[in-house]
Formats: structure tokens, C-alpha cells, sequence
């Protein structure tokens, strides 16, 4: 398993970090460079007492997310039970797609109001 890169070795400018060639925000998800992929964010998480960042590519272009209350259920109830290779429960893994896809594209506590499809980007 990543451990990914220490927060405090990174270079600071106001509230972005520099990582991978660019200024990041932290926990703020921004559109993908991935092929395949809706998008991205540079997510932090505490690692025996140290932060930590990684990025994490999620959502799959070309299916809709959030798009109706019944298709939000059904994707809710199914992601809960998603486990990473150790067993670990991956709903509240900041370092899982599976945690951004249930926090940003199907929020529960919000309306459905997404695409039943997204267009792939040229």
C-alpha cells in the first residue's frame, strides 16, 4: 500500500501545494487528466501522526452519476460494501475513489440532479 508523499515537503503557495508539476488544493477535486476519468483531487490523510497526500483519480466518463433518486439509492447501498485488497471497508478512506465518488458525485444529503451520461472529452 502507498504511503504516499509527506504535506510538509511540499512547496507552499498561499493555500496550494506544488505536486506533479502543478498547484493543488487540497480535498478540492478538479477535472481528471486520466484517460477514463471524471476526476481528481490531491487527498491528504494522517499516517502515524504525519500528513500525507495522494492523488486519486475517480469516476468513470461516460456514466451519468447522481441522476436519480432511485439509481442514487442503488449506487449508495452497493458502494457501502466495497472493500480495498486488505478487507478494509472504503467508504471512509480518504485514499479510495470509492470515498470521493459517494462524497462529490452521489452526496447523499443533496438532490439528484447529475447527468444520466457524461460526454468524453477529445
Amino acid at each position: 500500500m502507498s504511503n504516499g508523499v509527506k504535506l510538509s515537503s511540499l512547496e507552499k503557495r498561499g493555500n496550494k501545494y506544488w505536486y506533479r508539476g502543478r498547484y493543488w488544493a487540497l480535498n478540492q477535486p478538479v477535472k481528471s487528466t486520466a484517460k477514463g476519468k471524471k476526476m481528481m483531487v490531491l487527498a491528504t490523510k494522517t499516517i502515524n501522526g504525519e500528513r500525507r497526500v495522494k492523488i486519486v483519480h475517480f469516476g468513470a466518463l461516460g456514466y451519468g452519476h447522481n441522476y436519480s433518486l432511485k439509481a442514487k439509492r442503488n449506487y449508495l447501498a452497493r458502494s457501502a460494501g466495497i472493500r480495498n485488497k486488505y478487507g478494509e471497508l472504503t467508504r471512509n478512506d480518504r485514499w479510495s475513489p470509492n470515498y470521493w465518488s459517494r462524497k462529490i458525485l452521489w452526496p447523499a444529503g443533496k438532490r439528484a440532479t447529475g447527468p444520466r451520461t457524461t460526454q468524453k472529452v477529445a
